[in-house]
């Protein structure tokens, strides 16, 4: 065979294996976005809250078991023109006044109940961040300020019941089971007993303690190694130095999928790791690996199908909440912006 025809030939070849990959690829990429979940913002939720309120930064989200959302928020961090209505402001404004920090809603955004804050008997956190409602109405709540180092257990009208640790300024310590470290997040393995927490914003830990007697059973770090609190130095993202064998700070969330997995959200390395219940590290998945600090993984939702194939997850850096296939990790898709705008987000949270 010639030469000319012979290379015309290759050419031709190498040209419809391209075209066949290009389609294969198109073809993957249009079921993914056929079938990931989509979302619409509603711009009216929640209703107007009474009193003459204001709500803060948030620093905690749930849903309970009878789908009513609960809200952390943080009345300490309302501005001075927020709070004019305030009798301690000067100003004598028209509006407003903070809210309670914990705030139960219906699906329809009507404000059910509202408690919450310093009191008798407990060590009300300095900085609310974390909530979660367990299946028997008790509410778990966090926070992550200079010395936040406990856990609450309430009822759901507010009634202290235990607490885990208690306010402190001491430097991190992974090794203390007694004393927590700014805990971010929250979760009840309910079938177990077991309260799950990210810890935190000081500690590099997921740790685990009886949800009934609040002893503790557990606790790991990064690819499930012995917690270590060293300080690995800013983050620089992925491929520009080693992969961090540990966790950074902050561990920002611990969510337990329906198959038993634990989705641990590790934020300013960018990155879900996925463990069995006992801290066996299986998987990672890196969400924008090149953002650096704040990070990308703030916090995870599973979708609400069956077999919770996908994950949502928030990113507080980009503002943006990313769709993955749970399996895999691959990125399906992202919605939201940064803004201030129906729809938008700035220093999307928990």
């Amino acid at each position: 065979m010639p030469k000319l025809i012979r290379d015309e030939l290759i050419r031709a070849a190498w040209f419809t294996i391209m075209i066949c990959l290009y389609a294969a690829a198109v073809s993957q990429i249009a079921l993914a976005q056929v079938s990931q979940p989509h979302y619409r913002v509603d711009p009216f939720w929640p209703k107007e809250l009474p009193r003459n309120w204001i709500v803060g930064q948030i620093g905690g989200m749930t849903v309970d078991s009878n789908d009513h959302i609960w809200v952390l928020q943080r009345p300490g961090s309302d501005t001075p023109d927020e709070i004019g209505a305030d009798p301690s402001s000067p100003r004598k404004a028209m509006c407003c006044v903070p809210a309670p920090p914990v705030l139960e809603f219906d699906k329809e955004g009507n404000l059910l109940n509202s408690w919450g804050g310093p009191g008798n008997g407990y060590d009300w956190p300095d900085v609310e961040h974390g909530i979660f409602v367990d299946r028997a109405g008790n509410v778990w709540i966090g926070g992550n300020g200079p010395t936040s180092r406990q856990v609450l257990k309430f009822t759901n009208d507010g009634k202290f019941i235990k607490q885990i640790g208690h306010p402190s300024k001491g430097p991190a310590n992974s090794a203390d089971t007694t004393l927590l470290g700014r805990p971010a997040g929250l979760e009840i393995d309910e079938g177990a007993h077991e309260l799950y927490i990210s810890d935190g914003y000081l500690n590099k830990r997921v740790i685990v303690f009886d949800s009934d007697t609040l002893a503790f059973k557990r606790m790991w770090g990064g690819y499930g190694n012995a917690p270590n609190d060293a300080d690995p130095g800013p983050y620089k993202g992925r491929g520009n130095a080693p992969i961090n064998q540990q966790f950074r700070s902050p561990v920002h969330c611990a969510h337990i999928s329906k198959d038993g997995l634990v989705y641990v959200c590790d934020r300013s390395n960018d990155r879900v790791q996925v463990f069995t219940k006992q801290g066996k590290f299986l998987k990672e998945f890196f969400v924008r690996p090149e953002t650096l600090e704040p990070g990308t993984v703030c916090d995870i939702a599973f979708s609400h199908d069956a077999g919770q194939e996908y994950l949502l997850v928030a990113d507080d850096t980009n503002n943006v909440i990313w769709t993955l296939r749970r399996s895999d990790g691959t990125l399906l898709g992202m919605m939201g912006h940064d803004g201030r705008n129906a729809g938008q987000f700035h220093a999307i949270h928990q």
